[in-house]
């Protein structure tokens, strides 16, 4: 059976992802970005919520909230300390309240916020960037364990082995730094690849971890050969914050 065959249905979605994320590039308009980025966090919380075990549907609405003030005001990425600081008050004031709830505030609230708030400052190639280092990881950790893996990477993810894992951060690392050049040089370029490569990583280890706390092999099934919407961010979640964090460092 062909790589084709085995994998149509991913292939196909994933394809047609692709597809959308570069026609909404190359449209390149904050409003478009916002209202995209927005349908994916809606989707992206409420499978947070399932997996975390809440069942307070109300939550969904304050999160809609969140993303429609992000996209108003500038400070995006203090929005969900704000929101820390409002539900941290709501707690000491009602008992009831359990800090669980507040959980998908912060993943997958922040990684969305930052990835907003990068293309404000940065522009649409500072997310083709992101996009292109975080898919090469996967990528190339794919191919490479598949082909010479043999060490386990850790428990959280058996299927990932040490090989796959150093074989997609060099891909992503070497690969993605010349999207990067539009904004900083090749050096600064290389060292964030990297670490946005290395923090992908544990972006996707975190999403397993919520899985196998949950007991279910995927976030969602909205995806054809996918899963659900958490599955295919949850690297850029965590790559989107370290990315964001540096450049404002070097910028």
């Amino acid at each position: 059976m062909s790589m084709f065959s085995a994998h149509k249905e991913r292939i196909v979605t994933g394809l047609a992802l692709l597809t959308g994320v570069l026609l909404v590039g190359f449209i390149d308009n904050f409003f478009l970005i916002w209202l995209l980025l927005g349908v994916i966090y809606t989707l992206a919380f409420k499978e947070a919520m399932k997996l975390f075990g809440i069942k307070k549907d109300k939550l969904l609405l304050y999160a809609i909230g969140v993303w429609l003030i992000a996209g108003i005001y500038h400070y995006r990425g203090d929005l969900f300390v704000l929101a820390g600081v409002a539900y941290a008050g709501a707690v000491a004031f009602n008992k009831e309240l359990k800090w669980v709830n507040f959980l998908p505030f912060v993943y997958p609230t922040a990684g969305m916020l930052f990835i907003l708030t990068m293309y404000d400052e940065y522009g649409v190639m500072s997310l083709l960037w992101l996009i292109a280092t975080v898919a090469l990881t996967d990528i190339g950790a794919y191919v490479v364990g598949k082909s010479i893996g043999k060490r386990p990477f850790c428990e959280t993810s058996p299927n990932k082995t040490m090989e796959g894992v150093v074989g997609g951060v060099v891909v992503a690392t070497v690969g993605g730094m010349f999207f990067a050049l539009p904004i900083v040089d090749l050096g600064v370029a290389f060292l964030i690849t990297l670490a946005v490569a290395i923090s992908s990583i544990f972006g996707d280890l975190f999403e397993s971890s919520l899985k196998r706390q949950a007991g279910v092999k995927d976030s969602g099934d909205l995806l054809p050969g996918h899963g659900g919407v958490l599955d295919r961010i949850d690297g850029y979640l965590f790559g989107g914050i370290v990315m964001l964090v540096l450049l404002r460092g070097v910028v």
